[in-house]
C-alpha cells in the first residue's frame, strides 16, 4: 500500500493507494481503495460511527428534522449499527441533555448486532407475524418513526435487484403502518428503476407528505436514493380495483 501527497504547503492530505494483491481481482483493490479514501469512511472512524451510512440519517434528519427528543424509533435491518447510534443521539435516548425528554431506540436485526450504548437491540424477523406485536411491546406503545436501511441480497442483475429491494421497502412500510402513531414518518432506502410507482402510491394515501431524496453521503454512483413519508394517517384502506 503506497501513498501520495496530494496537497502543498500547510496540512497534508494523503491518499492511499492500494496495490493489486496476488489473488485479488481489480475491482476488490478498486472498492478497497475507494473505501480507504471516501471522507465519510474517515469521518465515521473519527467519530466512532459504526459505517458511513451513518451520515446518510443524519443528512436526512437535518433536512426533515423526524429524529426529535423524546421520540420512539424502530431501526429495521440495524446491522452494523450506524443508524441506530444517529438516533440514539438525536432522540436523547441516553438523557445526555438534562432539558430535553428521553427518547427510545429500538434495532431489529436477522443477524445479532453488537450492544449499543443507549438503544435495545433485538434479534428478530420483522416479516414473522407477530413481529409488530413484539416490537409494540418492546418499547411499550407505537413509534414515533420507523426506519429501514436494509437491501436485499444483490443478484448481479440490475432489474432483479431493483425489484427485491422495492418489495422489501414495500413490507418494511406495511410494518410501519402496523407500529406507527399518527403523524409518524417512515424512512427507507430504496433503488431508482421504474417500480417505484406503487409503493410511491401506497405511501402517499397513508402519509401527508412524502419526499425522494439522495443525501450527500450517498455515493453519486449509486441508483440508491430515501423515501421520507411524514405525517402518517393511520392506515389507509386500499382503493377499490379501478380507481386511482
Amino acid at each position: 500500500m503506497t501513498t501520495k501527497n496530494t496537497s502543498g504547503r500547510g496540512q497534508r492530505e494523503l491518499r492511499v493507494r492500494v496495490k493489486t494483491a496476488k489473488g485479488r481481482k481489480l475491482s476488490s483493490t478498486l472498492w478497497l481503495e475507494r473505501q480507504l479514501n471516501d471522507p465519510y469512511v474517515i469521518r465515521a472512524k473519527k467519530e466512532g460511527y459504526r459505517g458511513r451510512a451513518a451520515y446518510k440519517i443524519l443528512e436526512l434528519d437535518d433536512k426533515f428534522g423526524f429524529l426529535k427528543p423524546g421520540g420512539r424509533v424502530v431501526d429495521l435491518g440495524c446491522a452494523p449499527g450506524g443508524w441506530c447510534q444517529v438516533a440514539v443521539e438525536r432522540v436523547n435516548a441516553l438523557g445526555q441533555r438534562k432539558n430535553k425528554p428521553e427518547g427510545t431506540v429500538l434495532g431489529v436485526d436477522l443477524q445479532e448486532v453488537e450492544p449499543i450504548s443507549g438503544a435495545e437491540i433485538h434479534q428478530l424477523d420483522f416479516l414473522s407475524d407477530d413481529a409488530d406485536e413484539k416490537v409494540k411491546g418492546w418499547l411499550g406503545g407505537r413509534a414515533d418513526v420507523v426506519m429501514s436501511d436494509m437491501a436485499a441480497a444483490a443478484s448481479g442483475h440490475k432489474g432483479t435487484d431493483h425489484l427485491r429491494i422495492i418489495a422489501l421497502c414495500e413490507a418494511a412500510a406495511a410494518f410501519a403502518f402496523d407500529v406507527l402513531e399518527e403523524g409518524g414518518t417512515f424512512v427507507a432506502k430504496v433503488l431508482a428503476g421504474g417500480a417505484e410507482n406503487e409503493l410511491q402510491a401506497i405511501l402517499k394515501r397513508n402519509f401527508t407528505k412524502v419526499a425522494n431524496v439522495k443525501p450527500p453521503a450517498s455515493r453519486a454512483d449509486s441508483s440508491e436514493k430515501f423515501v421520507v413519508a411524514m405525517g402518517f394517517r393511520g392506515r389507509a384502506s386500499e382503493p377499490e380495483d379501478g380507481e386511482a
